[in-house]
């Protein structure tokens, strides 16, 4: 009874020790932001540097205000947004999907391999204005442009983790009779889940720069588009709120 009641105890110690960790990581991190502005404010109100280059966080503050009537600064996140999720499924689908059947036939991985290498070792910001040529001044070339960041090194990833599956797995599941099907669903996919969510966490990202780069290039509206406008009239406080929600 009495062990019982210490390992209850000892459970309920490491829960609140660990909601305190939780609690000082946050409060650090939030310490940090506040310490960075409160320094980043002062450093212009000083005149330690200049805050029509460098702007300061009541400039950016003022700015932003200045865009929400009319809901242009919403119009503009909000088509970034919807980009990047767009081209995040695709890199997603494409990229799976390039993966198993790589996995699933050899005889195409060792052709398509060093064609694959080649693709990802690509500048994909160069191909932007190629893509403007293709497909247009559009919101097709942006998503595009976005794909092409993230969707070769996806797939590499993926199919090096397929293929670098636990082997005594396979073994038992061909040993019960298993086929390919069901060393895929039932292996292969479920053993790499979490380098799937990698590499989503990583994929999120990407997309996010490629929408930028195509913004730059190819939009009417959108933060990239807001910073590339802010630089050409030197409207230094909207290229400033374009990277701050970027």
């Amino acid at each position: 009874m009495k062990a019982k009641k210490a390992l209850v105890i000892t459970q309920e110690e490491f829960i609140r020790q660990y909601r305190n960790h939780r609690r000082r990581i946050i409060f650090y991190r939030l310490l940090i932001l506040v310490v960075f502005f409160v320094l980043w404010e002062g450093a212009a109100r000083l005149g330690l540097i200049d805050p029509f280059i460098f702007s300061s966080p009541v400039r950016l503050a003022n700015a932003f205000i200045e865009l929400i009537p009319g809901g242009m600064i919403f119009r503009h996140i909000g088509t970034t947004l919807f980009e990047t999720f767009i081209s995040f499924l695709l890199v997603l689908a494409f990229g799976l999907a390039a993966a198993v059947i790589l996995w699933w036939n050899h005889s195409i991985s060792r052709v398509l391999e060093p064609y694959l290498i080649a693709l990802n070792s690509l500048p994909k910001s160069a191909l932007a204005p190629i893509l403007i040529v293709w497909l247009g001044n559009n919101m097709k070339t942006i998503v595009v442009c976005a794909i092409m960041l993230a969707v070769f090194g996806t797939i590499i990833n993926l199919y090096t983790d397929f293929i670098t599956t636990d082997p005594d797995k396979i073994l038992l599941v061909r040993t019960l009779g298993g086929n390919k099907i069901d060393i895929l669903f039932k292996v292969v996919l479920p053993q790499n889940f979490p380098s799937l969510i990698s590499s989503m966490k990583v994929n999120i990202g990407l997309c996010l720069v490629g929408v930028i780069i195509g913004e730059f290039l190819a939009a009417n509206a959108g933060l990239g588009y807001l910073i590339i406008y802010g630089s050409q009239v030197f409207r230094l406080a909207g290229i400033w709120i374009g990277c701050a929600i970027v």
